[in-house]
């Protein structure tokens, strides 16, 4: 009988998981809405107010995202001011959605990422992931990793979808 051999395991294929780059540290969006007169108005003195007496201390090292849920207008000073008062004790603070917030980690990390291990080799991105990786993320890594390596594919070693050929 022939033995059963592994060509996945003994393929110079390399498989790039983006969780593995997943920064470590709770994410929190804070819903501007309640600070807020009736949800709606921001009024200056009283949002002021609102912020002096919030507890900043409760987001340290956290992700946020800043946002509000109803249709009021707020000016862009509203959240620079809140910013200021997140700055001592955050990662990171944006304004947008969760999924903006995930973008923008990632775009820090793919830009600063050495990608010179993958010259000429054929590269898999890992498709299957546990923690909340957005598309974005995918497109950013496949543009970059392109750049080097001989081919890209996305997915499983068993199961890959070929994206890109070096010619």
């Amino acid at each position: 009988m022939d033995e059963i051999v592994n060509r996945v395991s003994q393929s110079k294929l390399i498989t790039f998981n983006l969780e593995d780059y997943y920064p470590k540290g709770k994410r929190i969006v804070i819903d501007i809405k309640d600070w807020l007169y009736e949800g709606f108005i921001l009024r200056e003195k009283d949002f002021r107010e609102v912020l002096e007496q919030h507890d900043w201390t409760k987001y340290q090292d956290s992700y946020v995202a800043l946002g509000c849920s109803t249709d009021a207008i707020i000016p862009g000073w509203a959240y620079m001011l809140i910013a200021t008062k997140l700055q001592p004790y955050v990662k990171k603070v944006i304004t947008g959605t969760l999924e903006n917030l995930e973008t923008i980690l990632y775009q820090t990390i793919i830009e600063n990422l050495d990608v010179s291990s993958f010259e000429g080799k054929p590269v898999i991105i890992k498709g299957c992931s546990s923690k909340p990786v957005p598309t974005n993320a995918y497109v950013m890594a496949t543009t970059k990793i392109q750049t080097v390596a001989k081919n890209v594919m996305y997915g499983e070693a068993c199961s890959s979808v070929p994206l890109f050929r070096k010619i």
